[in-house]
């Protein structure tokens, strides 16, 4: 609970002051961050000669290890974005360098797949690009496949869509510092295969919009899941959107679960959360602290209800503006988010399907979802989609096969104990032998996942064999050449590795890498293997050149600070730990390694140098905090 009370606590002081020079001091530590970054990421040559260990070349500039596929360069940054007419017969928009539903664009870090089309990331620290692999399929990719507007839909007017005095640069801060609380929570679901493919839709979906000119600014999306069996999801200041486990498991088809996705980009891309914090501006900023404290309540509290906390959350607030400014935002959402859906590729009425059996839902026994409480489904709002979707052309999209697999490894991730597991292993049995499973391919592997879970690994194994054939045999009856997929290849590996087969693992881990270079879950997977089978200096090589290309990613830290450990290479562990726990918040912790890494005697001077400017920055940054957290207490 300390840890909230500070966060709330920062949240309130941050807005003490004028949003502008906010945003000036985000830009100048967001540019100091980069340099320093830039000394941090280079643990370079005279760290190998001081501590016996060859550190990893930095991308770019000398060939890559071998065990990882070597970025090509930055993308060209792309333009701002403009609001623009919306054409709802717009062509499909799938960027070539995004394999098709599988890997996707992550918060602070550019995409590991953007091409020359790509834009770059607006974080203070970006990771950099790499080029797709050979299984990437080619598509449309920038403005010149957007046809002129057939029909201009008119949008409800909610005033001033810039977000007001809140810039994009302190809203992203502040989706940031809630992020920072939200991973620390144990019902935050980390797992790489999930976060791999919600944010793969989010890329596509965020490519319609850089195509249709949707949205007043381009913000970097991060898309998470919560285990949350409620039907809902939300959206967090900044580009963060948040969907429950429940949601997942509620959709049938690719496409209902981009819609909602598109409904909750919807919002990011029209800045609604900026902008209601704005209205709040003429009450004080102390009432938009209250505010932004009734986000992180809601979010906490795992209710979704942004609308509702902040109504709580901020006494200077009247509920009934709020509802009635809730019901125009979502119906604005509902008309950006139905344009991403078709312009993306997916097919529209995958937002009437789901809109309507929720609607059905509520009016059942048991209750209202929570989405429809969140997002009120008037029938209003479902005839407009219903009339859009009516209106636009037909397809009839190719489901990505990563979804089906997915679905099924969420309904287990849901689960929290054997007994849990074991009736999840009957449920998706009684489905195959009742011939209504969605996707039979996606139940056995759902089985094959549980039964790793109870540690039946022959048992998983079988599963695991039984979900590639039907896999196999489905996506050649479809005239796929596809006959494996990240889900399959990465769950492999952990079978053995969970097994005590480290060799298999590293070998079922080196070949998931091969053929997904760009997944994390495949990276993270034979990370993972090398370490458990001692092969340190392989690891510490990998997570280097990981946490060079995205440096704010904390797991390639963590994993480089262990494999150093396994090498005795206590200067790199020290500075890679630093990194990990700045990254977390844990600033005394993080200060604490640093220090001791500058008082190791086999320091050299480079090393020292660096060490120096990296502590000088983690200590200016943690006492900003603490400043900040005692103007509030005073």
């Amino acid at each position: 609970m300390r840890l909230k009370r500070l966060l709330a606590a920062w949240l309130c002081a941050s807005l003490a002051v004028s949003p502008q020079a906010y945003a000036q001091a985000s830009n100048a530590n967001a540019r100091g961050v980069a340099a320093s970054q830039a000394a941090v990421l280079n643990l370079g040559a005279a760290s190998g000669a001081s501590s016996g260990v060859t550190s990893a070349t930095t991308p770019g500039t000398a060939p890559a290890p071998t065990a990882v596929a070597s970025p090509s360069g930055l993308a060209p940054g792309a333009p701002a974005l403009v609001s623009g007419p919306l054409d709802d017969k717009a062509d499909p928009v799938v960027p070539a360098s995004i394999a098709q539903g599988v890997f996707g664009t992550y918060g602070g870090a550019q995409s590991r797949l953007s091409g020359p089309s790509g834009a770059t990331g607006t974080s203070g620290t970006s990771g950099t690009n790499n080029t797709s692999s050979a299984n990437s399929t080619s598509g449309l990719s920038g403005n010149a496949s957007v046809r002129a507007p057939a029909w201009v839909p008119q949008l409800p007017d909610l005033g001033d869509g810039s977000g007001g005095a809140l810039t994009p640069q302190a809203e992203r801060r502040i989706g940031e510092r809630v992020m920072r609380e939200i991973r620390r929570d144990p019902d935050y679901v980390g797992d790489w295969l999930v976060l791999d493919y919600l944010n793969s839709v989010a890329a596509r979906l965020a490519a319609s919009a850089s195509a249709q000119f949707l949205g007043g600014y381009r913000p970097d999306f991060d898309v998470f899941a919560m285990r949350d069996g409620q039907i809902n999801a939300f959206s967090l200041p900044g580009g963060f959107i948040g969907v429950n486990t429940g949601l997942i498991v509620a959709t049938q088809t690719e496409s209902e679960l981009a819609s909602v996705l598109g409904h909750e980009m919807g919002h990011v891309l029209q800045r609604h959360i900026a902008r209601m914090l704005s209205q709040n501006e003429r009450s004080s900023y102390a009432a938009l602290a209250g505010v932004l404290f009734g986000i992180l309540a809601g979010v906490l509290a795992h209710s979704g209800d942004l609308g509702s906390a902040i109504a709580l959350g901020s006494q200077a607030y009247a509920v009934d503006s709020q509802l009635r400014f809730s019901r125009a935002a979502e119906h604005e959402a509902d008309r950006v988010g139905f344009q991403l859906l078709a312009g993306a590729g997916y097919d529209p009425w995958g937002m009437v399907a789901f809109f309507e059996r929720l609607e059905r839902a509520s009016m059942g026994d048991a209750g209202v979802p929570a989405y429809a409480r969140t997002h009120p489904l008037t029938g209003e709002r479902i005839a407009d989609i219903q009339d859009r979707a009516r209106r636009a052309a037909y397809r009839q999209p190719r489901q990505a096969p990563e979804y089906g697999f997915v679905r099924a490894r969420v309904r287990v991730l849901q689960d929290r104990t054997r007994s849990e597991y074991i009736d999840e292993i009957a449920r998706l049995r009684s489905e195959l032998e009742d011939h209504t499973a969605l996707n039979v391919a996606a139940n056995w592997y759902g089985i094959a996942f549980a039964q790793t879970l109870l540690e039946r690994y022959d048992e998983a194994k079988a599963s695991l064999a039984n979900s590639r054939a039907a896999f196999a045999q489905f996506e050649a009856a479809d005239g796929s050449k596809t006959r494996s997929s990240p889900s399959l290849d990465v769950l492999a590996a952990e079978i053995a590795r969970r097994a005590g087969r480290t060799d298999e693992a590293v070998r079922l881990g080196e070949a998931a890498h091969k053929a997904w270079p760009a997944s994390h879950a495949a990276i993270d997977s034979l990370l993972q293997a090398l370490i458990a089978a001692r092969r340190f200096k392989e690891a510490q090589t990998l997570a280097r050149y990981e946490a060079e290309a995205e440096p704010r990613q904390g797991a390639w830290w963590l994993y480089l600070a262990q494999a150093s450990a396994g090498l005795g290479d206590a200067l790199t562990q020290h500075r890679a730990m630093a990194e990990k726990l700045a990254l977390d918040g844990a600033w005394p912790s993080a200060i604490r390694q640093l220090r001791e890494a500058r008082d190791m005697k086999s320091v050299g001077y480079y090393d020292l140098s660096t060490i120096e400017a990296r502590l000088h920055d983690f200590e200016a940054r943690y006492k900003e905090e603490r400043e900040d957290e005692k103007d509030l207490g005073g």
